[in-house]
This record gives structure tokens, C-alpha cells and sequence, in this order.
């Protein structure tokens, strides 16, 4: 049993459901951790059939060529250095080198420490339609409270009346103010709501924003002008950047490789500083993570499973991983 798994995660919201979550997250990265169960499970030696079946299930689980390429030649050596010879053996040696791929990308939103010189800290939410970004922000908003942070909500997706009721719903069930209107400019929403933290006094402010596609151009710019108009709201000083202090873009686990390109996009777009890995809940495949610190390396401060409002939590690379291989923690 390696070391790494013996850490324990962090605080969670509901400790009522703390042992739940990593049952969960194996359950949704089943799909494919049961191909790796198979494949280390039955026994004979490392040789290069094995090195080929474990490429094989790697690229179908999102993680791509590149990453996929990298990780079997860290593989290689270090079956090599440890003088490994059987198949079993090779589980525990893929969870190592994945740890060293995946721990750079492991650092958590710290959101209470960035309030003291960031009051509010804003926080600007984006994602291509559909990706769970409304849903993503509820979520987020309990997460906040339950560190002591006071939230509110500004409603920037003036396109979909569903958003906009849906952001309403969750600012319902966490007892937090929403900042909305039917239509309009969003960045005049999320400056009108930043404005309002500051006389409330709120401690962050999540921003949501319409949904888009990368290939819409037109939108993508517009997204580029509720940033200014943000940093307009709350503009530079000596003690702090201007806002948003964190752009976080959201990510559907099962768009696969299409992720990568969202990366690329909305990072060139906005400078996006952390991502939300969503709906990893049974059909994703959660090998993407690792081709997204391969090719464009951004913190993951949250990974989602299921509906609940609990159900978004903090990335640790030792869990994540634990539940993709198969291995047990202590």
C-alpha cells in the first residue's frame, strides 16, 4: 500500500457524508477503473502485451495521446528501476506516476485567505452551454458558506430565463441574495452586483455568465468585455489585482477530449485560473485530468458528483486516483 494513500481529505461541508463521497467517486470512475481491475487482476507478467492493453484502455478513458505517450514511458522506467516483473504490481506503479502527473494541479480555491485583501472576492464562472456551470455555482456557494464566507450571487446569463430562475432556486435553498434582471447587458448585472457586495459588505460574489460555444466568436468577445467591465467595478489597488480574482471555467467530464479545446480557448480568452471537472457520476471516464495537465496545465480546484448540493468538493490527486486505478485507501 503506498504512502500517498494513507492522506486523508480535507474538511467537508456535510461530514455526514464524508466517507460517502469517495465511494461515489470510485462508483462514477468505475467505467474505468473496472478495465484497469481487469487487466492488473489476472495475473502473469509485464511484458509488451500488457504495455499495449494498458495504452489501449488509457486512450479510450479521454486521456489522450500525449498524456497517454508520457505516462507509459514514466511507466517503463519505473518498472524498470523497482525491478517489477508481475502484472499486479503494475497498478500500484500507473497510481505513482499518475500522482506525478495529476499533484500539480491539486491546489484548492483559497477563497478565505484571498477575502482578506480581496473584499469582495469575485469570482467569474464560465463554460460552454450545458456544462453544469448554474448548477456548478449552488454548489460552490454552499462550499463557501460552510467556510464562513458570506455569498452573492450575480445572475450574468441574460440570454436563458431558465438561468436566471435556476440561479434564483439555489440562492433559495443557501439563503443568498441574487442579483438579476430580465435581459439586459450581463456585465452591467455582475457590475451592479459587485457594487452591491461592496455595500453589503459580502465576502465573495460568484458571477455567472452565459453559456458559449468556442466557436462563436461574437460571444467569446463578449465574454472578454465582462471581465473589463468587472475590473471596471473593482479596479487594481496596491493591496489587490483588479476583478475577478478567479476565473473559473467549467468542464462536462464526458465532452472527452473536447475539453482540451476549451481549456485553450477560454484560458487565451480570459487568463482562466482554476477549472470544475463536472458530472463525473458513471458515464465519464475521468482520464481527461490527466490530459489537461499534459497539454495545459491548470489547477482543478473542484470535481463534482451527482446532483446534491454537497456533491462538489475539493480535487485531492491521491483520491481521484485511488478511485481510477482501484486501489484501496487506508
Amino acid at each position: 500500500m503506498f504512502s500517498f494513500l494513507k492522506k486523508k481529505s480535507p474538511a467537508v461541508p456535510d461530514e455526514k457524508t464524508g466517507n460517502g463521497w469517495i465511494a461515489r467517486l470510485k462508483s462514477g470512475l468505475a467505467r474505468t477503473g473496472n478495465q484497469l481491475t481487469g487487466l492488473f487482476g489476472r495475473g502473469g507478467k509485464i511484458d509488451d502485451d500488457l504495455y499495449e492493453e494498458l495504452e489501449t484502455i488509457l486512450i479510450t478513458a479521454d486521456v489522450g495521446m500525449d498524456a497517454t505517450d508520457a505516462l507509459l514511458a514514466d511507466l517503463r522506467r519505473y518498472v524498470k528501476e523497482h525491478r517489477l516483473g508481475e502484472a499486479a504490481q503494475l497498478r500500484e506503479a500507473l497510481a505513482h506516476c499518475l500522482l506525478k502527473l495529476l499533484k500539480p494541479l491539486a491546489q484548492p480555491l483559497l477563497a478565505q485567505g484571498q477575502v482578506k485583501t480581496h473584499k469582495p472576492f469575485v469570482i467569474m464562472m464560465c463554460g460552454v452551454n450545458g456544462a453544469g456551470k448554474t448548477t456548478s455555482i449552488g454548489k460552490l456557494a454552499k462550499y463557501l458558506q460552510s467556510q464562513g464566507l458570506s455569498v452573492l450571487l450575480a445572475a450574468g446569463d441574460t440570454f436563458r430565463a431558465a438561468a436566471r430562475e435556476q440561479l434564483a432556486t439555489w440562492g433559495e435553498r443557501n439563503n443568498v441574495t441574487v442579483i438579476a434582471q430580465q435581459g439586459g447587458d450581463p456585465a452591467a448585472v455582475i457590475f451592479d452586483a459587485v457594487q452591491a457586495a461592496q455595500a453589503r459588505k459580502i465576502d465573495v460574489v460568484l458571477a455567472d455568465t452565459a453559456g458559449r460555444l468556442t466557436t462563436q466568436v461574437h460571444l467569446m468577445e463578449e465574454i472578454k468585455k465582462v471581465k473589463r467591465v468587472i475590473a471596471k467595478a473593482m479596479p487594481e489597488t496596491p493591496e489587490s489585482p483588479a476583478a475577478p480574482h478567479e476565473v473559473l471555467l467549467v468542464l462536462d467530464a464526458n465532452t472527452g477530449q473536447n475539453a482540451l479545446s476549451q481549456v485553450k480557448a477560454f484560458d487565451q480568452a480570459l487568463g482562466v485560473t482554476g477549472l470544475i471537472l463536472t458530472k463525473l457520476d458513471g458515464t465519464a471516464k475521468g482520464g481527461v485530468i490527466a490530459a489537461i495537465a499534459k497539454a495545459h496545465p491548470i489547477p482543478v480546484r473542484f470535481i463534482g458528483v451527482g446532483e446534491g448540493l454537497d456533491d462538489l468538493r475539493p480535487f485531492v490527486a491521491e483520491d481521484f486516483i485511488a478511485a481510477l486505478v482501484g486501489l484501496e485507501g487506508e
